[in-house]
């Protein structure tokens, strides 16, 4: 038995927004331009981007929401109704709410009854964590289908009052403010199913490999900006303290972050000499990196190896699409589908690397008629 993705859909919310725009939509931080976001722009490559919150700081559209329209376009292009859904598998970094899990939330909007129900939670590789859960299940045989659906609304966290709490101007540092000017809103969903349907996908491998154990914290909400400080945000008296402490910004340790792409090249290669992956025959990658920057990096790194990839054969959305966590590789592989670069036979091949703490996974995909 072979599992195939049938259909795909994505959202994207609001107009796009571009670099002139975003800060004035996002809010100044104590009145005062960023010194950093020319630089960092510059560094990502990244044009315009979405966000699902205007410029009042009223949100559009919740997590929830995105991922509903992501996934109702990707049914309508299926033609298989909704109640004909077994199983759904729903990724973000952050659901609306805390509790319950966001799969939950999204199954309540979509009106789907008696779903077999996933939640991933993690950050960018959630998403083929999401499909995998998805395959799975559909191989041993316990559903024919399966709605994939991966979404997130991470602009909330960016509004200049957030910062202004945690101490504004004089209490953000590089890593605080670092992915106020990487990341953005967006939904993406896949069909799965037991049966081919037209020209679609088959998923031949799911691989992906963590270093949690090897790596400290890189991209995280939840510690306060004060490294000696070991409390996390449900340790402190109020949430107004833990606020005020830096312990709800979302942070990246950029001195950290250039391993991932020695990692995510290290896996790519550990596949390779396992035999399963042969870089030869693929014929598109779709890779999430989430930078400009890393692309001649990761580029580099595999031609160091022996195993470099052709830059034809690389697709991406990031400088138009921005970067959406694991929204990021559905919103690409759809955008990648409607351009129709791919014809039967073609391999392709999605690589996401995670720097949460270090999570790199990889999906193997063969066009079919």
């Amino acid at each position: 038995m072979s599992v195939y993705i049938t259909s795909t859909g994505s959202f994207l919310p609001g107009p796009p927004i571009d670099n002139e725009e975003m800060e004035e939509l996002l809010g100044f931080v104590n009145g005062n331009q960023s010194r950093l976001k020319k630089r960092i722009l510059k560094s990502n490559g990244i044009k315009t981007r979405h966000y699902a919150i205007n410029k009042h700081h009223e949100t559009t559209h919740s997590n929830a929401d995105l991922a509903i329209q992501a996934a109702r376009q990707c049914m309508q292009r299926s033609g298989l109704p909704l109640n004909k859904i077994g199983m759904l598998s729903c990724a973000t970094t952050q659901g609306d709410m805390v509790i319950p899990g966001f799969g939950s939330m999204v199954q309540a909007g979509l009106g789907i009854s008696d779903v077999e129900l996933h939640t991933s939670h993690g950050i960018c590789s959630s998403s083929a964590m999401a499909i995998k859960s998805a395959v799975n299940n559909l191989l041993v045989g316990d559903q024919n289908s399966a709605l994939v659906i991966t979404s997130e609304l991470v602009s909330r966290l960016f509004k200049n009052t957030r910062y202004e709490a945690a101490g504004g101007v004089d209490a953000i540092d590089f890593n605080a403010e670092f992915l106020r000017w990487m990341l953005s809103d967006g939904a993406g969903a896949v069909l799965l199913e037991t049966q081919p349907r037209n020209r679609c996908l088959r998923i031949n491998w799911i691989r992906s490999f963590s270093h949690a154990d090897a790596y400290p914290v890189c991209m995280g909400i939840g510690t306060p900006s004060d490294k000696n400080d070991a409390r996390t945000w449900q340790d402190f008296a109020t949430y107004a303290e833990a606020e005020a402490a830096g312990a709800l910004l979302i942070k990246q340790d950029v001195r950290l972050l250039e391993n991932i792409v020695k990692l995510g090249v290290d896996g790519a290669l550990r596949l390779i000499e396992e035999g399963v992956l042969d870089v030869n025959e693929i014929d598109h990658l779709l890779c999430h990196y989430s930078s400009h920057y890393f692309r001649g990096k990761i580029y580099d790194m595999l031609e160091m190896a022996g195993a470099a990839i052709p830059e034809e054969k690389w697709y991406t959305n990031l400088y138009t699409r921005g970067n959406t966590g694991c929204a990021s590789i559905l919103i690409m592989l759809n955008d990648f589908l409607q351009d129709e670069r791919a014809k039967p036979g073609d391999n392709i091949v999605l690589m996401i690397p995670e720097s949460g703490r270090f999570n790199n996974a990889y999906v193997h995909l063969t066009m079919v008629e």
